[in-house]
């Protein structure tokens, strides 16, 4: 699932995120969602958010959840 909508993110979801320094080759960096760093309901690109660890990025990918 792509993370263009800040309703399916919230803090503690498993993501892959796209860091700046990334957007040209598209590596993912996966993480757990700290902080939601985008206010607008919805943006193109992805929305924008603190991982665990301190890294910020654009999610590219909602994790399945593991049952």
């Amino acid at each position: 699932m792509h993370g263009r909508y800040r309703k399916d993110i919230y803090e503690g979801l498993e993501v892959a995120i796209i860091l700046k320094k990334d957007q040209r080759t598209g590596k993912l960096t996966r993480g757990v969602v700290q902080d939601i760093l985008t206010s607008a309901p919805y943006h193109s690109r992805g929305i924008k958010v603190r991982l665990e660890d301190g890294q910020v990025g654009r999610v590219a990918e909602i994790e399945p959840e593991a049952d």
